[in-house]
This record gives structure tokens, C-alpha cells and sequence, in this order.
């Protein structure tokens, strides 16, 4: 099969033919049909992320059951689905306390290596997927069943993007009607957050952002207000719209650390920063006990939106069916696997919100 292999960071990917070895137990094989660039994509073309060369990338991805591995019933060749990183064991202390997205084995690759080059080099796979390829293998646990009628570019966008801002705001936050949000970032994941935020009842819903252009677009999928980041009374603005008191939640989509410490300064006594967006894995944030003490505030974590595949994926395509899920308006372009080097230099110039590489 031909996959898109990153040799070099900061280097193009290069095309080449592949070989993907059968499904094992508990695995199925994937017809890749979309795949969506994710910034974390170009996070690991820089290095910026854990791990080394080669690998291919990938990891908003779409497609057809091709092949079952043994003991594998709950879905049937032929079946759409959606294929994330979210794999999980059923049976570890998180899985079994209803929260399988911090499964302890999700990061555990198969023993056996799924994808070699042609020189019979073992190849990494980017969320244990590797979706930058014309097929996959992976562990059931991470594939969702769509409807049939589910355009898959579309579908693929819940793989990762959707899930991660949506999630962060009503799964991990849980924010409620009426609390205030600043969302920090408006692109492919910042975007969802607002339109979270949006359907939760959240007022204001604040949107920041350095880009005008993109501000303007965040008002269309939820923002009630807009302020420019790049605005030296960025923070007096985000008082002046929550009553004095600054933000109840405020929500950091981009990869910045310099962005998680402004967050702090929007956010309310006993506000919480919710830390979504990857930045550089070697990056420090720089906070001061007075930063967090003397107002109680919260800095937290969120992970893929603490999503649990098997209930938000289905309620979420619901919810883009009967018009309450912006989806079709997330897809900036569409590009064949020959042109993927374009599409990500796209992604990283911030040129809409998602590029999709297609395969059919």
C-alpha cells in the first residue's frame, strides 16, 4: 500500500509503497477513505512531540472495515467507521471508573510491528493508527461504526478535532448554562470548544484570537464576543465582558505556553484554565504560586475531551444531523495523498480549519 513517511523532521514526508501485515486478535483492517490534518500532525513533523523517525502520521481518520481479526464481532467488513487514538483495554482501574480515554495501556504499541518500509524497517504509527496510509490496522477498541449515509470527511473530524474542543468544554469542564468562556485560539480544535461552549448555554462566549479574519468565522459557530490577543488591553476587554470579574473557564487551544500563562490573567477567582492545545513536549509553563493561590483559581488538564467513543461519537453525529454540529464548514480543502506536503504547509500557515487528505 502507499503511505506518506516522515524520514526527517522539518523534512516533506515522502510516498512511498509499504507493507501493513494482517489484523491480529482484536484488530481490524481499515480502507482509509479521509484522514484530517490535526496541528498535532505538525507538531510531529518538528519533533516537537515524543518519539523518533520514521513514521507515518495521522490520526483524524475515516473509513471501511476491510478485514477482522480473531474474535472480533461488533462490526462487519464493509461497515463505515470512524478510527481514533483513543484505544482502551476495557479492563484497567480507568476504564473500568468510566473513563477509558486514560486507559493506562492507550499508548502501548502491538508487539508486533503493523507497517514496515521496503527495506523491512518497522515504522512508527502516530496514535498507533498512521492514517497518512491507504489502509490501517488497528485495535477495535479504537474504531466507532457510522451511519452509512455519514459523509466520511466529515466523519474523520470527530476523530479528533471535534471530540477534543467539544469535549473539553462539556465532558472535562463541564461547564453550565450561563458561566462565562473565553475560548483562546480559534482553529481546528479552539473552534469546537466555542461550539461547545455554544451548545452548553455558556454566556459571554468570548473568542481570542491574533487573526481578525478567524474571529470573525468564530461568531458563526457560537462566539458572542470577539477580542484580539494581540490587544495590549486584551485582559481590561475580557473584564469589561464578564462584569469585572473575568472569566469563569477559559479554555487554551493553541500549543503555547506563553498562551496558558495570559489565560491565567482572563480567568475569574475560582476560574479554571483548562490546558487543551499541545504545545512543544519540552516547553515549561511559567506561573507564580500568587498566580493561582490568593484567587483559588484552577489549571487543568484535558485529554482528547475525555471522550468515551462508544456514546459521544454516535450523540455527536446526531447532533450534526439535526443541525446543532457545525461540520461541513470545518473542511477548509480537500487534497489527494500526492499533494500532502501541500496540505500541511497549508495547516501550519493556519489556512482554514481542516485540510483533508482523501483516498477515494
Amino acid at each position: 500500500m502507499k503511505a506518506a513517511v516522515c524520514y526527517e523532521f522539518n523534512k516533506p514526508m515522502v510516498l512511498e509503497e509499504v507493507s501493513l501485515r494482517e489484523p491480529g486478535k482484536g484488530e481490524v483492517m481499515i480502507r482509509v477513505a479521509a484522514t484530517a490534518i490535526c496541528h498535532s500532525d505538525i507538531h510531529d513533523m518538528k519533533g516537537e512531540m515524543p518519539g523518533g523517525v520514521p513514521f507515518i502520521g495521522g490520526h483524524e481518520t475515516a473509513g471501511y472495515i476491510e478485514k477482522l481479526g480473531e474474535g472480533v464481532t461488533s462490526v462487519a467488513i464493509g461497515d463505515p467507521v470512524v478510527v481514533s487514538l483513543l484505544a482502551h483495554c476495557g479492563t484497567c482501574y480507568y476504564c473500568t471508573t468510566g473513563n477509558p480515554h486514560l486507559c493506562e495501556h492507550r499508548f502501548d504499541p502491538p508487539q508486533e510491528p503493523r507497517v514496515r518500509n521496503k527495506n523491512g524497517k518497522p515504522l512508527d504509527l502516530k496514535g498507533n493508527i498512521g492514517g497518512f496510509a491507504e489502509h490501517v490496522v488497528v485495535d477495535i477498541s479504537q474504531v466507532v461504526k457510522v451511519p452509512k449515509d455519514m459523509p466520511l470527511d466529515r466523519a474523520a473530524l470527530l476523530a479528533c478535532g471535534v471530540i477534543t474542543g467539544f469535549g473539553g468544554v462539556v465532558n472535562r469542564a463541564k461547564v453550565r448554562p450561563f458561566q462565562s468562556v473565553v475560548v483562546m485560539g480559534v482553529g481546528g480544535v479552539g473552534i469546537n470548544s466555542i461550539q461547545g461552549a455554544a451548545y452548553i448555554g455558556a454566556y459571554p462566549v468570548i473568542a481570542v484570537d491574533v487573526l481578525d479574519g478567524k474571529l470573525k468565522l468564530a461568531k458563526k459557530f457560537g462566539a458572542t464576543h470577539t477580542v484580539n490577543a494581540k490587544n495590549e488591553k486584551a485582559v481590561d476587554e475580557i473584564l469589561k465582558l464578564t462584569h469585572g470579574r473575568g472569566a469563569d473557564y477559559v479554555f487554551v487551544t493553541v500549543g503555547s505556553t506563553a498562551a496558558i500563562s495570559q489565560g491565567v490573567t482572563f480567568a475569574a477567582i475560582r476560574g479554571t484554565v483548562a490546558m487543551i492545545g499541545l504545545p512543544n513536549y519540552k516547553s515549561q509553563v511559567s506561573l507564580t504560586p500568587l498566580d493561582m493561590i490568593p484567587t483559588e483559581k484552577n489549571l487543568i488538564g484535558s485529554f482528547m475531551g475525555a471522550t468515551n467513543l462508544q456514546q459521544d461519537i454516535p450523540d455527536l453525529i446526531n447532533l450534526y444531523r439535526t443541525g446543532g454540529l457545525k461540520l461541513d464548514e470545518l473542511v477548509s480543502g480537500h487534497f489527494p495523498l500526492e499533494k500532502i506536503n501541500e496540505a500541511m504547509a497549508l495547516t501550519e500557515k493556519g489556512e482554514g480549519f481542516r485540510n483533508v487528505i482523501m483516498f477515494e
